[in-house]
């Protein structure tokens, strides 16, 4: 999951980033209202979080602006401001969730998994390819019935290949999608990533799923079900 994180408060931001970060999501940061507009504009993000005070406009018109632009992606708001008013106003315009500053990381991450659940029924599909399983909402993954223990940013990464297996994906599209926007594209740390999650797959199986095309990407091989 991808999130776009608009808040001004640069020391906060960052916090926020790194614990989302450790638990598995990629987290964007926008430190103003226009610059966070932009970034929601390449439709790349899967959930916003949006606080209300930022500089030069408010965080309920940047949400209104959102919805006139057609940006549909689910916004949940995060802010100092308490009276049931400004809750009112942010739900009505909008907003799947709002949750009073401050607060523990603790329930932000399960208000996450809650937006999660709301946009893909009240459980998110177990996926299979051949014998690889992916359990979108325990988080478990498995092969041959084989337990699998993957870092957040591996599951990330699989995550990426199970959902379009038999497609060959550039490393520039893993940096896209599981690594944030700062992310140094000229490092080797991807192939890194693929090699430990390659053997972690892959390895005492006789039909490898993981595969490098020379010169291009990485695919995984296999059709996906789902159920």
């Amino acid at each position: 999951m991808r999130i776009l994180l608009i808040d001004d408060e640069e020391k906060l931001a960052l916090h926020l980033q790194k614990g989302l970060n450790q638990a598995g999501y990629s987290v964007d940061v926008a430190l103003s209202g226009s610059a966070g507009l932009e970034q929601a504009a390449l439709g790349t993000h899967d959930l916003i979080l949006l606080d209300l005070m930022l500089p030069g406009t408010t965080g309920f018109d940047l949400l209104r602006n959102l919805r006139d632009f057609g940006i549909d992606t689910p916004v949940m708001i995060l802010s100092a401001l308490n009276q049931s008013q400004h809750v009112v106003r942010g739900l009505d315009l909008g907003a799947v969730d709002y949750l009073r500053k401050p607060f523990e990381l603790d329930e932000l991450l399960a208000r996450i998994r809650t937006v999660q659940r709301g946009q893909a029924g009240s459980r998110l599909p177990i996926w299979h390819v051949a014998d690889l399983t992916m359990d979108l909402t325990t988080r478990e993954v498995s092969r041959a019935g084989k337990s699998i223990a993957l870092t957040p940013r591996e599951f990330q990464l699989l995550e990426q290949f199970m959902r379009q297996p038999g497609r060959v994906l550039s490393k520039a599209q893993l940096t896209e999608k599981v690594w944030d926007s700062d992310f140094d594209r000229g490092s080797n740390v991807v192939e890194v990533h693929m090699h430990q999650l390659r053997k972690k797959i892959d390895k005492g199986f006789a039909t490898p799923l993981l595969e490098t095309v020379v010169g291009v990407g990485y695919r995984l091989r296999g059709t996906l079900t789902s159920a």
